[in-house]
């Protein structure tokens, strides 16, 4: 009677390859998830840029502070957004605090956000800090 079974050898080649599979897809999902963080961020720009189009509409102006400002939800031009009825909660960066939405003006009629990203997945902006979107 013989006994039937794997080798060590079987199960090692066996457990190398679910390894090799494996981080196969977690590389895939990492990137996934960046992109994904990308397009959130772009999404909250349009929303803020829709929240102080709204603002400047009721006020003739946009927020104006003293200096840069990192949008967290609990700042002064957020406050005076939700005030205001032109946004209904917090726009944050979705990796805050280790990236933050910083919002400046120059005057009444004229701000500009500057916002990170992690790719170079978003047409017409780069991967890193220095993106900006304006009025």
């Amino acid at each position: 009677m013989k006994i039937r079974g794997f080798t060590i050898i079987e199960l090692l080649i066996v457990m190398a390859i679910i390894g090799m599979l494996a981080s196969v897809v977690l590389a895939v999902f990492s990137g996934m998830q960046t992109k994904s963080r990308d397009t959130r961020r772009m999404e909250d720009m349009q929303q803020l840029r829709n929240a102080l189009g709204l603002y400047y509409i009721d006020n003739n102006r946009y927020p104006v502070v003293g200096s840069a400002t990192n949008l967290t939800g609990s700042d002064s031009v957020s406050t005076a957004l939700k005030a205001s009825g032109a946004l209904s909660g917090a726009v944050v960066d979705p990796v805050s605090p280790t990236y933050d939405y910083v919002y400046e003006t120059t005057g009444v009629a004229t701000y500009q956000i500057t916002f990170c990203l992690e790719t170079n997945s978003i047409p017409n902006y780069v991967q890193g800090c220095t993106n900006t979107v304006s009025q």
